[in-house]
């Protein structure tokens, strides 16, 4: 495997970028970013300074990924998502002066194992989405999302159960769901879902 980087794209000389990584036309990637092995970074999309994506991961054209976001391995980020990193965002401060880098404390949003956001979604850090859990495209995510969930909406609520396949789960009777594609059986215990197999480990 070989990294690919486009001509036109931005890759700052200190980001790490793993084997078998390709970064498209006028994306950039900023300082201390790390890019695992076998991402594609999508055109035009930014990746911010200290960045950190695991292995398998894409990111869609003009995604914006402000630090301190966390990817782990195999996360899909769709076209124009932006994963935020102000809680309060403001230019200047009280007494009218330009906020500088020093006058704020970033905040990240995290991506477990799996998990995907739909185009054109916000995720409003601090937050966390789970394990293979899908953000539908839109939706504005304002609070964690449980494992293998699907939320719409704005704010973003959980509408269904996904399977690591990314379809619905359909139930199949007392506190059991299963996957249309695969036959995985999943767990549902209040409001979080487990693989079968997990609970059996």
């Amino acid at each position: 495997m070989s990294i690919r980087i486009a001509e036109s794209a931005d890759v700052d000389a200190r980001a790490t970028i793993g084997d078998g990584t390709s970064v498209w036309h006028l994306a950039q990637v900023r300082e201390d970013a790390v890019l695992g092995e076998s991402c594609v970074i999508g055109r035009g999309a930014y990746v911010g300074s200290g960045v950190t994506m695991g292995a398998n991961c894409k990111i869609q054209n003009y995604a914006l990924v402000y630090e301190p976001a966390v990817l782990e391995d195999g996360v899909f980020i769709g076209p124009a998502v932006v994963l935020t990193n102000d809680t309060f965002p403001r230019a200047i401060n009280p007494d009218g002066s330009l906020k500088s880098g020093h006058d704020w404390e970033a905040v990240g949003v995290t991506l477990r194992r799996g998990a995907s956001v739909g185009a054109r979604a916000v995720c409003v850090a601090p937050v966390t989405i789970g394990r293979f859990a899908t953000v539908a495209a839109g939706a504005v995510v304002t609070k964690d999302v449980p494992d293998f969930a699907l939320v719409a909406g704005v704010p973003a609520r959980r509408l269904k159960w996904v399977g690591r396949a990314g379809l619905p789960l359909v139930s199949v009777g007392d506190g059991r769901w299963q996957c249309p594609r695969t036959s995985e059986i999943y767990i549902e215990s209040g409001e979080t879902l487990t693989p079968q197999d997990e609970e059996q480990a």
